[in-house]
């Protein structure tokens, strides 16, 4: 692995190849040629708290410091203990920042369980490691409304829309790219015969 520079999100992004380039069939439904898988970036605690750390100044700078971190299970777990060591780290005296995650019930939808609770009023920072639609995140923010939760923002490492998505609150991001996917009936791969490959199944061809 060369020397990262750990103040330049593509340079950790590239330091451990999470970027890939190929036909894959993306959590949205989408086809791609990028695919972006930011736990092979999260492996490092290193790297990953200083993506963390970088976007915690972009909060403290918008004033959006959150009581909580929540994000969607799977893509954001360890994103989002990462957050919240970086947002603890900018006030140490205050109480500290949760962070847990929400898991997806058997409708497709995200629930927070295992003993864990959301407060009335609490504030909430939705995080994810990348946008492309935005459903799961959007998912998220529901959920915490539909808790009592007062959702202030989004955090994700990669937006992959273009600064496209409105989740109705603020958007924080790292990296935007323009990246162009296909539905599945309009792909150009597809049309090639070519398999799209599910990123972290046991199958690759998807």
């Amino acid at each position: 692995m060369n020397t990262v520079k750990t103040a330049d999100p593509e340079s950790i992004l590239k330091s451990v190849q999470a970027w890939r380039n190929g036909h894959f069939l993306l959590t949205s439904g989408l086809h791609s040629t990028d695919y972006i898988q930011c736990q092979r970036v999260l492996q490092y605690p290193r790297y990953g708290l200083a993506l963390a750390d970088l976007m915690a100044k972009q909060l403290q700078e918008a004033n959006l410091i959150p009581d909580t971190v929540a994000g969607p299970a799977l893509g954001a777990i360890h994103w989002e203990v990462m957050m919240a060591t970086a947002l603890d780290k900018l006030s140490p005296d205050k109480e500290p920042v949760r962070a847990l995650f929400a898991e997806r019930d058997g409708q497709n939808n995200f629930a927070i369980r295992r003993g864990l609770e959301i407060t009335p009023g609490e504030k909430v920072l939705v995080a994810e490691d990348v946008c492309t639609t935005g459903g799961s995140a959007r998912k998220v923010v529901e959920l915490i409304k539909s808790l009592g939760g007062a959702p202030i923002a989004v955090a994700s490492i990669i937006d992959r829309s273009g600064s496209t998505i409105d989740f109705g609150i603020p958007f924080l991001k790292l990296i935007t790219l323009n990246l162009v996917n296909y539905q599945e009936s309009e792909c150009p791969m597809c049309k090639t015969g070519s398999k799209a490959e599910k990123p972290g199944s046991s199958k690759k061809p998807a």
